[in-house]
């Protein structure tokens, strides 16, 4: 059972309006690393999650928490939408040329130039289930595998990409009201990416899941020949130089070996001649019946 708080986690009010970058927080809400993607993410890695009640709690926990982080980026988009035509209008028309394309009161220029043409159409001055530049949302951005250490690793990734978006939006704008939202958004980020490395550890600790993931394969099966090779693919080797070309690996079942010069381990393969209907060829001619 989910409980709604009318009360927002953090605060979401900008000093001023301003569609541009409306339209821009359109990413971290909606777009593949947005708080959209992670909070169902997180959700469905707990709802589906067979290990230690801890770990299922936690995932519920922070699952939950991002959809509050959903709701203050809508409110923030709806707000820095609320009287935003008139005034950017006003500082549009300060630039020289945009002055001078929009002529007298007319916003239509302005909508093309700095807003989400959506923002006006379809939401009516409200925040999407999308990304900056109008691609819905999809749960092909949601990952739940049912393999903790695979998708705590995944989450890492997700958290890391998330918050070098917000870091970038942070440059992006003078706002104090946004600014501070963001320093929340980016904190709480801060927490998670620390969480997730924590988790990661110790599932490893509890014995639960181990490198390489699934731990389940038996490794006897894998070509153990090459589990350890990195190959070196271009010209020059400067990748001889780090820790993935020697030395044990880190799941501790081996060593590092540097191939310098890798070379193919097939032949170059050859097709036979397939069906002709399939490729346009006119077939043979059957040869007449004789007798």
């Amino acid at each position: 059972m989910f409980i709604h708080d009318k009360r927002l986690q953090y605060h979401a009010k900008p000093d001023r309006p301003d569609p541009l970058f409306a339209k821009k927080l359109q990413e971290p809400l909606g777009g593949q690393w947005g708080e959209i993607s992670v909070f169902m993410t997180y959700l469905f890695q707990g709802w589906n999650c067979r290990g230690p009640k801890k770990y299922r709690d936690m995932l519920l926990d922070i699952g939950t928490e991002e959809i509050g982080h959903v709701e203050m980026l809508a409110t923030m988009i709806a707000r820095l939408l609320e009287g935003a035509p008139l005034k950017a209008q006003e500082d549009a028309a300060k630039i020289p040329i945009v002055g001078a394309v929009m002529g007298g009161d007319d916003t239509r220029d302005l909508i093309a130039a700095a807003m989400n043409p959506q923002h006006l159409i379809v939401s009516g001055g409200g925040a999407l289930p999308a990304d900056s530049v109008g691609f819905p949302w999809t749960s092909r951005y949601t990952i739940a595998s049912g393999n903790l250490l695979a998708d705590f690793r995944f989450n890492v990734t997700a958290e890391s990409q998330g918050r070098l978006q917000v870091a970038r939006l942070y440059a992006q704008t003078d706002d104090h009201g946004v600014r501070d939202m963001l320093k929340f958004l980016l904190a709480r980020d801060t927490m998670h990416q620390n969480q997730w490395i924590a988790a990661i550890a110790e599932l490893e600790r509890d014995g639960l899941e181990t490198t390489p993931t699934p731990s389940t394969f038996p490794l006897e099966e894998e070509l153990r020949s090459v589990s350890y090779q990195f190959w070196n693919n271009s010209v020059g080797t400067d990748s001889a130089e780090g820790a993935w070309a020697s030395g044990p690996t880190p799941d501790g079942k081996g060593a590092f070996e540097y191939v310098e010069n890798p070379v193919p381990l097939s032949e170059e393969p050859e097709l036979g001649p397939g069906d002709p209907r399939l490729h346009g060829t006119p077939p043979m001619p059957i040869p007449p019946v004789s007798g």
